[in-house]
């Protein structure tokens, strides 16, 4: 205690070590409750992404088996006899990795020779492909059978293959597309074609990749049985709101509802008395729900561990306070040697040493303001150095930004010339290849052959057109040439979209456009009709190129004094980090895919040009939005 009152310095580290802990302990306090709040919300963020890659990889399981059984199923009903359905049969499994089994089961009778029953089946197992004649059994009550006849359509069922003949299975459940086959001219049903896929192998699938060691996907049908959960003895048969207490587990039952009712979100749950986060959304085209399931222990595990260390690093940080603020405190009544190592720096050659004026009127506040304007006076006879320096330092920065700016101009030439030398060659090389067959075999092609092979040529011809066009329009003398043409041309708006869908829907035969408008046909805006209907052409061109082509549409309606066009379709989209750059020309999502990157930037510039405005959605997320808003 003696040397306590005799020491100044001891004096005033015991008050900023009463002052610091507290506040020390607090800060600790909130940074640890942070963390917590920190990783939850980083868990769900991470969840919600894992869950959207495993929805892509489902949704491509689901869509490659509807697009083979569609796609496949007229050749039955075109070529029906036992020989070409067990070929149809076997090539189906055989060309589509998704897909472990496929039957054709015909109505009674529609082979007299194999009696009452005829059904062929095709089973992947291993490596080899199996294709039968399936042993006769009463298939017709059979929900696989049975469905799609009732309906009429093609359709999921899911179902227990009591015979187990598939032996990937898990326990015989299978997910099964199933498609009804009428025959020609007459339209009555003579078969059903069904394309399984097994469970077990989608569940493996989907789980390779799951953020926590623990962690595991469950899927429900609009029910609520369960598809998939790791529980084998919970499947088909049950469901999630079995032995849920409405009191005790009202969790889960809010969860199975959100999840049956096809909902997307996050819901905290207690799972077998442990906190869990679930991720869940539904699967496009079915009416399942695919949920991901993550226990706290596992989301928490690394806020636990710190936990342990939250005392030791608590003693380090108090011992830490205490030897820093007695530094501190010895540190501040020794301006004399500080002053004096200056000094000796100073003495030494360095004049880059700062002394600060002291607001002291002592003897030593006076010893360090004498210093500190000794100094100022040397600094100012070396001012003028210090500044040719910094002037040549900046020229140089200047010429090494200048450098790196002409190779990265360098490179994007390159680049451009790369892309358009390879976007031209592509259909240049189709058109040359077909010519030479058609040269080859003048007079030989069968009609049907040759009208394929024009029709190759004309797509690939049209492509071509299209991107030398956008080239041109990218030049100084297509922005000169745009500057002066006529926007004074009175043209209907639904004729100008009639026309750009019929322009994309030459080009994309298989493609279904939806229109809708709120005008008459007459109804005219002032504007340039070429640049118009280029425009309205390349946005749909981008939405049967880039979406999944099911649900594109054009709407045109009048709000005020403004004319919009509405571009809409479903598909992936464009990323949130793409947004700043969709609009920048030679700018594209993968430079590996086709197209020169100019599409959006030319029609943004061709609205704005004709004196409206060109918006991209952000707020859309099903797809792509395009909105155009023109003057009435």
């Amino acid at each position: 205690m003696i040397g306590i009152r005799k020491s100044f310095s001891k004096k005033l580290s015991l008050g900023i070590l009463l002052l610091a802990v507290p506040i020390f302990i607090l800060s600790l306090g909130v940074l640890f409750q942070h963390s917590r709040y920190l990783l939850r919300k980083e868990a769900m963020e991470h969840t919600n992404s894992v869950l959207n890659t495993t929805m892509q990889r489902l949704i491509r399981h689901v869509n490659a088996i509807e697009t083979a059984t569609e796609t496949n199923s007229w050749l039955a009903t075109e070529y029906l006899d036992p020989d070409s359905l067990l070929a149809l049969s076997h090539r189906i499994v055989l060309f589509n990795a998704y897909i472990d089994g496929c039957s054709i089961s015909t109505e009674p009778d529609v082979f007299p020779q194999h009696g009452r029953y005829f059904s062929v089946y095709t089973i992947r197992e291993g490596d080899s492909i199996n294709t039968v004649i399936e042993e006769p059994y009463e298939y017709f009550d059979k929900e696989w059978y049975k469905q799609p006849k009732e309906r009429g359509k093609a359709s999921w069922v899911v179902y227990y293959d009591e015979s187990d003949t598939l032996k990937l299975t898990l326990d015989g459940l299978l997910a099964s597309y199933n498609k009804p086959l009428y025959s020609r001219p007459d339209s009555q049903l003579v078969a059903v074609i069904s394309t399984d896929m097994s469970l077990l192998r989608l569940s493996k699938a989907i789980s390779e990749e799951r953020p926590y060691p623990n962690s595991y996907f469950i899927m429900l049908d609009e029910y609520g049985h369960y598809y998939i959960n790791p529980d084998s003895t919970q499947l088909f048969h049950h469901s999630i709101f079995d032995d849920a207490d409405p009191v005790e587990h009202a969790d889960i039952i809010a969860l199975g509802h959100e999840m049956t009712a096809g909902n997307k979100g996050n819901m905290r749950v207690e799972i077998n008395g442990e906190t869990c986060l679930v991720s869940y959304q539904s699967v496009p085209g079915t009416t399942w729900s695919l949920a991901l399931v993550c226990p706290d222990s596992d989301i928490l595990q690394g806020y636990y561990k710190l936990a342990k260390l939250l005392i030791p690093l608590l003693v380090i940080g108090l011992l830490m306070i205490l030897l820093l603020s007695y530094h501190l405190a010895t540190h501040a009544i020794r301006p004399i040697n500080q002053l004096l190592e200056k000094t000796q720096s100073i003495a030494s050659g360095n004049y880059e040493v700062h002394i600060p004026p002291s607001p002291r009127e002592d003897v030593v506040g006076r010893l360090q303001n004498s210093f500190a304007a000794m100094l100022r006076s040397l600094n100012f006879h070396l001012s003028s150095t210090r500044y040719v320096v910094d002037q040549i330092r900046h020229r140089n920065e200047e010429l090494v930004e200048a450098t790196r700016l002409a190779k990265e101009s360098a490179r994007k030439k390159t680049m451009f010339i790369q892309n358009v030398s390879h976007q031209v060659r592509t259909p240049l090389n189709i058109i040359m290849g077909f010519a030479q067959v058609i040269r080859d075999n003048s007079g030989q092609l069968p009609e049907e052959d040759a009208k394929s092979i024009l029709s190759i040529m004309d797509h690939n011809t049209t492509t071509l057109d299209r991107m030398v066009l956008m080239l041109f329009d990218s030049s100084e003398y297509g922005i000169a040439q745009e500057l002066n043409i006529s926007k004074d041309e009175q043209a209907s708006c639904n004729s100008m979209a009639q026309e750009a869908i019929a322009l994309i829907s030459s080009q994309f035969p298989h493609l279904s456009v939806r229109f809708v408008t709120e005008l008459t046909d007459d109804f005219c805006i002032r504007t340039n009709r070429l640049y118009m209907v280029r425009t309205l052409r390349e946005i749909l061109y981008n939405s049967a190129k880039y979406s999944d082509g099911k649900n594109i549409s054009l709407t045109i309606m009048k709000r005020d004094n403004m004319v919009r066009f509405i571009c809409e379709d479903t598909g992936p989209g464009i990323p949130p980090e793409y947004y700043d750059y969709i609009f920048e020309p030679f700018t594209k999502l993968d430079d590996l895919s086709e197209g020169l990157g100019l599409g959006m930037a030319l029609s943004k510039r061709h609205v704005q040009m004709l004196g409206g405005t060109f918006l991209f959605d952000t707020d859309y997320h099903e797809g792509c939005r395009i909105i155009i808003d023109m003057p009435a």
